[in-house]
């Protein structure tokens, strides 16, 4: 059997997947390892390398049964996996400056490498489970977790830019003075901007900006016990669901900003499906349904013909960054008729 592979090298842990040429995923959930990014590319590159060893092993195959691999890694990276020259979070190691992760990871494995960044990579896979492999439409992923990504998929392809950037949709900038119950809220982002999308939809918004700003208007919260606020933070999704006020307002903030964004991209590419995804989504369907809806509520009025487009929950949440990858090689072993 000839199947590609998707590896999702994240901050923490590098995550695979193999899929076949009938589109068929052979692993279902997580089969992932501890990252080793910090040790820099050589023990990286080898840890990949041996990691999609054990993956082939455990659906019965061999590496020679590989054909394509599709990688994906958290940027900033060039749209062909060039790392940047500053280095990133996950990327510490100085050897890492500039280096050619996917060039570099195709002679490792001596096989072609696709690459995309983690955010174009999950917003691919939703794209995917939604429309298939040639569904000739387009979507926009939002991916809530510490930071925002998502990206922005056209007609089956990932909009990359020409530096790369494309679809740096937690930087785009959003009317966030409209939303009632943050009045004197100046949310800033990490990458210094006021006010964009990452700045109100992420974890890091929860612990810099929302959690300093609400604590003082519930007195006796028991988050405010907590000093250390990244702490706190985490804990704020599971209160929301349970019910928590402070907490479910801060849920509905984020889900109204979410509502501005994604006005904005009706209006700029109207598209066929918006997707939704990241630990923010991990929650019960109750929730999910609530939150969906706070979306669509703080959405100006669209057109009759755009308010029939449909918000949906990324499904496979924790696989999605290989699933992508996986997709996006699937493509190349088909345009090269290696598939």
């Amino acid at each position: 059997m000839q199947v590609v592979a998707g590896v999702d090298l994240g901050g923490t842990a590098v995550n695979y997947t193999l899929v076949s040429d009938e589109e068929k995923f052979l692993i279902e959930g997580l089969c992932e390892h501890p990252a080793r990014s910090t040790e820099g590319p050589d023990v990286c590159l080898q840890q990949i390398a041996d990691g999609l060893q054990i993956a082939v092993n455990q659906v019965g195959l061999s590496l020679d049964d590989v054909v394509v691999v599709g990688l994906d890694t958290p940027g900033p990276a060039s749209a062909s996996g060039v790392l940047s020259a500053r280095g990133s979070t996950n990327f510490v190691h100085p050897n890492w400056a500039g280096f050619d992760i996917r060039e570099n990871l195709a002679r490792k494995l001596g096989k072609p490498v696709t690459y995309l960044n983690d955010g174009n990579a999950g917003a691919l896979w939703g794209h995917f489970a939604l429309f298939g492999a040639s569904g000739k439409a387009t979507s926009i992923s939002a991916i809530v977790g510490t930071g925002l990504g998502g990206g922005v998929i056209i007609e089956d392809e990932v909009l990359k830019g020409r530096k790369g950037f494309g679809g740096e949709l937690g930087h785009v900038l959003i009317p966030y003075q409209s939303i009632r119950g943050i009045e004197g809220l100046h949310p800033q982002c990490n990458c210094g901007r006021t006010g964009d999308l990452e700045a109100l939809c992420s974890l890091t918004a929860i612990a810099k900006s929302f959690l300093p700003y609400f604590l003082p208007k519930y007195p006796g919260h028991p988050l405010s016990e907590i000093t250390d606020m990244g702490r706190a933070a985490k804990k704020v999704r599971g209160m929301a669901e349970d019910g928590d006020p402070m907490c479910k307002e801060i849920f509905r903030v984020q889900a109204h900003a979410l509502g501005l964004f994604f006005d904005e991209m009706v209006n700029t590419f109207d598209p066929d499906a918006l997707i939704v995804g990241g630990g923010a989504l991990e929650t019960g369907l109750e929730f999910q349904k609530w939150f969906l809806n706070e979306i669509r509520v703080a959405m100006p009025g669209q057109r009759e013909e755009q308010v029939d487009i449909p918000i949906h929950v990324m499904p496979n949440g924790d696989t999605a960054g290989s699933r992508g990858a996986a997709i996006e090689a699937l493509k190349l072993a088909r345009h090269s008729g290696l598939a």
